[in-house]
């Protein structure tokens, strides 16, 4: 174990400047510290990944992930290297066609997105449709069937003679029934979700990660985009992990690039440069928008942001 030891520290050293680390642990004190799965690690460089990347701050599925990731790396490269980090889809065992080869991938959206607004309703979204908004999520929070249907197809009528894409967030039944342009769904909603009615109507499907784990399991659905974060702390939802930063994120995207990619989660005026110079096709953003005094003039803002 001190071979271990000794082989995580030098990895930990060695990214100690890269902003992966995350100042407060993934979990709570009130919660046992993760586990590292030390029983069906294949070596010590799979060891040392996951004591790594527990140091770090990562999340046990993270962990475990990214020290598969670790020794394949090592093995696939030729040696170990402390100032390397796993960032090719063999370093995570990602399916290794492309979407043209893929059978069950979803239909395509665009590589670059763009700035993407997530709006409450209807009227925010004809609102982001007048200020030219390339893409926007309808996310409503509503538990009344009829209110929710007249919501998706009065925006679904929103967009239409726009160049704006419109996502229905997780109303994916009556997203098809409207004729949306795609659906957006989180991680538990892949269990339950008719995913072969969603690809037979040639709707496209964005799924929401929160770290290397959940990216590794949305990878075997071939999304039309894949959404992380949440970059920095947000109050609009809670999150079963810490914000991942501006460190994660590039290396989430150097990964998964073969994807459209869009940040999420806290970014605003701020922020909106950093983020879009980590790769990503597109930036979420919710209250940057609707907090805004002038929202068309806060679109235009953050759309100049995104290009300097």
């Amino acid at each position: 174990m001190s071979l271990v030891r000794d082989l995580s520290d030098q990895i930990v050293a060695a990214h100690s400047n890269d902003d992966l680390c995350l100042p407060i642990p993934a979990y709570s004190m009130a919660s046992p510290p993760p586990k590292i799965d030390n029983e069906h690690a294949s070596d010590h460089y799979e060891l040392a990944g996951m004591v790594a990347a527990i140091t770090m701050g990562f999340i046990e599925k993270d962990a475990n992930t990214l020290g598969k990731a670790w020794a394949r790396m090592v093995h696939q490269d030729g040696g170990f290297n402390p100032f390397k980090w796993p960032s090719r889809p063999e370093h995570f065992d990602l399916l290794p066609w492309t979407r043209n080869m893929n059978p069950n991938a979803f239909a395509e959206c665009p590589k670059r997105l763009g700035l993407y607004a997530v709006m409450p309703d209807a009227n925010w979204v004809k609102r982001m449709v007048e200020a030219e908004v390339p893409t926007v999520q309808l996310r409503l929070k509503s538990e009344d069937k009829k209110l929710i249907r007249k919501q998706i197809v009065e925006s679904v009528e929103a967009v239409k003679g726009s160049k704006t894409l419109l996502f229905i967030n997780d109303f994916w039944q009556e997203a098809i029934e409207a004729g949306a342009y795609g659906v957006h769904l989180g991680q538990e909603d892949l269990e339950t979700a008719d995913l072969d009615a969603i690809r037979s109507e040639g709707l496209r499907l964005g799924l929401s990660t929160h770290g290397y784990a959940e990216m590794v399991y949305a990878d075997r659905f071939c999304p039309s985009y894949i959404a992380m974060g949440a970059v920095f702390p947000t109050n609009l939802k809670k999150m079963a992990t810490a914000p991942q930063g501006l460190g994660r994120l590039y290396k989430y995207a150097k990964l998964m690039s073969q994807y459209p990619l869009v940040a999420i989660g806290g970014i605003d005026e701020s922020s909106i440069h950093a983020v879009a110079q980590s790769g990503v096709g597109s930036v979420a953003v919710v209250r940057a928008i609707s907090g805004a005094s002038d929202p068309k003039a806060e679109v235009k803002r953050l759309q100049e942001l995104m290009k300097t």
